[in-house]
């Protein structure tokens, strides 16, 4: 536990006041569905670009990556390269073809549905699978903000684990309830900003402590292998399984729903371009920021942390460097980072039992105002269940992150990709490329050893899109309709 400062006290307060006025102010605006989970397709660059790449880090940010490098050292920089990477990627050739596509396929507004109108089945079978696997994920990557959450609260404040975890839930599930995407987005804009400054400052505060970058280089020197690249944290050469799946994770972004619907939402595609200079700034300092957390973390904190509290490298370097309220705006940034995720994949998948599950298998002209209390009472059920998930407080952060991100990354990654830029492409084909890279990643999370140490994400993105060629060569071609509506889409993003 911290020492109790009441500055850290009053800066949590306002923070959680601020957020859930927000929700409160997004209540009175929310008048239908589209408002409640795409904020009416009108958020500005600013808005999108932060909330998206906010909502994309979570607690991991500030405990997982800070906690990796704390032990491994630089070898974490294969996976923030790999990040880095992929969210160029992502925005570059993902954010406008998907805004311009799900706008003109019959006003798309969550992802399932836009597998159904790109590909326009005789069944909603495609809809209701590609619910079901996002509502599997989401439990596991909401969980990992819970749990994150719990810890901040225990190490902060002092409170049982149990405790912990139930305030970091009630305070998420409020304004998200409340205020829907809107709320969502506005929230992950002043939170991403909060994050940003805070993995900044606390570095510099390191350096400032050491008299510089020799004194560090020269603590850190003594650990056997902790600056070399190539070495893992207990000084063996790592294998290229390992720096393949370190990189890996940049696979993941091009399935993630609770980013993709940032670029849905976006006012027109034509901000996607300063929207994406935006976000590659704040997310190359962010990521570099929690690189060196933990990096320098390891050479001013005595003793060594162990791989559980290693987590915690952030919250004890403010601890011990910061003695003033100023440590409560430094703290409440690990609230931010956890809110602005937890927030989006609720109401993600909140809108796939909403739109994919009760409107399409239980009441299809159900009124505007039941599919808002519908969404409102799933945001509910579904953290509820999260919560259960994340009662371990043995739970690690970044492994539950990892396990949801690379379920996402292959089961929709492939699916994303293909159907913006591939025009042979058919239902059946995205039905089997979503099953087997969902079921892949189910499985291969289950072994180990040889090559089944490879991350999970990449053998469930290389058979999903196999079985997405395959299955749509064997198939029918698409229909004309479908043809005439993928060139429009293209034309459209030809334009911009």
């Amino acid at each position: 536990m911290i020492d109790h400062n009441p500055g850290i006290t009053i800066s949590f307060i306002i923070y959680l006041i601020f957020m859930l006025s927000i929700g409160l102010f997004f209540y009175k605006r929310t008048q239908n569905l589209s408002d409640y989970i795409l904020g009416g397709r009108d958020l500005n660059s600013w808005v999108t670009s932060l909330s998206a790449q906010a909502s994309d880090m979570s607690g991991w940010l500030l405990l997982g990556l800070p906690g990796y490098a704390y032990l491994s050292g630089m070898d974490s920089i294969w996976m923030t390269a790999g990040l880095a990477l992929g969210t160029y990627l992502n925005w570059k050739f993902v954010a406008a073809r998907l805004r311009n596509y799900t706008h003109i396929s019959s006003d798309s507004l969550t992802l399932p549905v836009f597998f159904e109108n790109r590909f326009k089945p005789n069944s909603p079978l495609i809809r209701i699978v590609s619910a079901v696997f996002i509502l599997i994920f989401f439990l596991i990557y909401t969980a990992s903000g819970f749990v994150a959450g719990a810890k901040l609260f225990n190490t902060v404040f002092g409170f049982n684990y149990i405790a912990a975890l139930s305030i970091g839930v009630f305070v998420i599930i409020a304004y998200t309830f409340l205020g829907g995407f809107w709320a969502v987005s506005w929230t992950d804009f002043f939170q991403g900003i909060i994050m940003f400054f805070a993995i900044l400052i606390v570095p510099v505060l390191v350096f400032k402590s050491f008299g510089g970058i020799n004194p560090i280089k020269q603590s850190l020197s003594s650990i056997p292998g902790f600056l070399d690249p190539f070495t893992s944290g207990d000084n063996k050469r790592i294998s290229f399984i390992a720096i393949i799946s370190l990189a890996a994770w940049g696979l993941g972004y091009f399935g993630q729903p609770h980013i993709l619907a940032r670029f849905m939402a976006i006012k027109s595609a034509k901000q996607i371009p300063r929207a994406r200079k935006i976000a590659m700034g704040w997310v190359l300092l962010c990521l570099t920021g929690a690189m060196f957390v933990g990096i320098t973390g390891r050479a001013f904190i005595a003793p060594m942390l162990n791989a559980t509290a290693s987590e915690t490298v952030f919250m004890v370097l403010v601890h011990q460097l910061v003695h003033s309220w100023f440590s409560g705006f430094l703290l409440a940034a690990i609230l931010a980072a956890i809110m602005s995720t937890a927030d989006s994949q609720l109401l993600v998948a909140s809108s796939a039992v909403t739109e994919d599950l009760y409107r399409l298998l239980l009441h299809r002209n159900a009124k505007q105002k039941e599919l808002i209390w519908t969404s409102r009472a799933a945001v509910v059920l579904i953290a509820a269940i999260a919560y259960f998930i994340a009662m371990n407080p043995e739970s690690n952060v970044l492994e539950l992150v990892s396990y949801a991100w690379a379920g996402f990354g292959a089961t929709f990654g492939p699916i994303i990709l293909f159907s913006l830029f591939w025009k042979r492409m058919t239902c059946n084909g995205a039905l089997a490329g979503m099953i087997v890279g969902g079921v892949t990643v189910l499985i291969w999370k289950q072994l180990t050893g040889g090559l089944f140490d490879l991350y999970e994400i990449v053998p469930g993105f290389i058979f999903s899109a196999i079985a997405i060629v395959l299955t749509s060569l064997i198939d029918n071609a698409p229909t004309l309709e479908i043809q005439k509506e993928f060139e429009l889409a293209k034309l459209q993003n030809d334009k911009r």
